[in-house]
């Protein structure tokens, strides 16, 4: 169990947002530094979906992070060395939106091979589409419920028509 986790998505966070920034404090005005998902969630885990819309920028700071456990900065005079001993659990989306047996998975994932071999385990998880059992999951409320049984058996009778 990790002891403490932080949540981002890859297609709302920026590089900044994912390592440190520099902002101006409210109240006094002085610059002050401000750890982002990555630097946050040091010694525990930082979960990122959409990992695969992130912008290749943005996805470059993770290279330090992944090789050294740490996050450099330095901007407006502040220079430091932020510890990010962190796990990165990332998820990603095939590119063609269904994962494509006969491409290797650089091509279907769409990742640079730099990115993808810091990772220390690489899980592939393929639905593959079945109408009646899709069908049967999703939660419908109880009265249209067998509309859809219905129609899902009457697709599979049919599918088996044509062959």
């Amino acid at each position: 169990m990790a002891p403490r986790a932080v949540y981002t998505t890859g297609k709302g966070s920026s590089g900044v947002g994912l390592t440190a920034a520099v902002v101006r404090d409210k109240d006094t005005g002085e610059l002050t530094l401000e750890g982002g998902a990555l630097v946050l969630a040091d010694m525990g885990i930082c979960c990122i979906d959409e990992f695969d819309k992130m912008d290749e920028a943005d996805r470059a700071c993770i290279h330090e992070v992944m090789e050294q456990e740490t996050v450099s900065i330095a901007k407006a005079g502040i220079t430091a060395a932020l510890n990010a001993r962190t796990a990165i659990l990332a998820a990603a989306n095939p590119l063609y939106g269904s994962f494509k047996k006969e491409l290797s998975l650089h091509a279907n994932i769409n990742l640079p091979a730099a990115l993808m071999s810091r990772f220390d385990l690489i899980f592939l998880l393929r639905d593959k589409p079945n109408r009646f059992i899709d069908l049967s999951l999703i939660h419908i409320s109880e009265p249209t419920r067998p509309l859809y049984i219905s129609y899902a058996v009457f697709c599979l009778k049919k599918k088996k028509k044509k062959k």
